[in-house]
């Protein structure tokens, strides 16, 4: 994605940020987003908390909002899924709505509004890829193809694998980062521990995650 923010949109207010959760409260689950994107073509998953939920198979706490990834080529076919819905780019402090196409270059996080009610329901993660293979947007070096990194529950719905969410994570390590980790890092297989350590050492050198794996 373009570093460079196009002009426009409307900065959220210290109020507005207050006002974010309520906005979220409607969100989807993982379950009806599959619903949504049954038999779609372009690779998907989800992403961050719910992903681990996803891995672990049970919700281990509440989520205050539901992402999903996707290729970025891959929008246009995702965005035709929801018909009657807006989609509002987000980044940096900004809100564009209803996005035009050269902010939605700039800018990697999508998110879906019900305008009759201006509830978000989704937020749409548009990410770098070459084709069929993923590219990690903290390290453009990280490529894997897409059929390795998203698994899937037994009733079939997609998560990006537990190693690369908790790779992202690790930059900001808030408490529910840090529960996150503790919590899944028992689960990962003797493989997806090693992967993780070295996809830390990589893009976080020096990370205190790196002393318990």
């Amino acid at each position: 994605m373009n570093e460079q923010l196009p002009d426009g949109g409307v900065e959220l207010s210290p109020d507005d940020i207050e006002a974010l959760p309520a906005r979220w409260s409607s969100c989807w689950t993982p379950g009806e987003v599959a619903q949504r994107l049954a038999g779609i073509g372009t690779p998907w998953y989800v992403a961050a908390g719910w992903a681990l939920d996803l891995f672990r198979g049970r919700r281990t706490r509440a989520h205050g909002d539901i992402e999903i990834g996707i290729p970025a080529a891959g929008f246009p076919e995702v965005r035709d899924r929801f018909p009657g819905y807006a989609f509002d780019a987000a980044g940096s402090g900004r809100i564009w709505a209803d996005a035009a196409p050269e902010v939605l270059a700039a800018v990697h996080q999508t998110w879906l509004r019900d305008p009759a009610t201006g509830d978000y329901l989704l937020d749409v993660f548009r990410e770098p890829h070459d084709g069929d293979t993923w590219i990690c947007r903290r390290d453009e070096t990280i490529r894997l193809p897409y059929r390795e990194i998203i698994h899937h529950t037994r009733d079939g719905i997609p998560y990006l694998a537990p190693e690369l969410v908790l790779l992202f994570k690790a930059k900001h390590v808030r408490d529910k980062d840090q529960s996150d980790f503790d919590a899944t890092v028992p689960h990962l297989t003797p493989a997806q521990r090693e992967t993780l350590t070295g996809l830390l050492a990589r893009v976080h050198p020096g990370h205190p995650w790196l002393a318990d794996l």
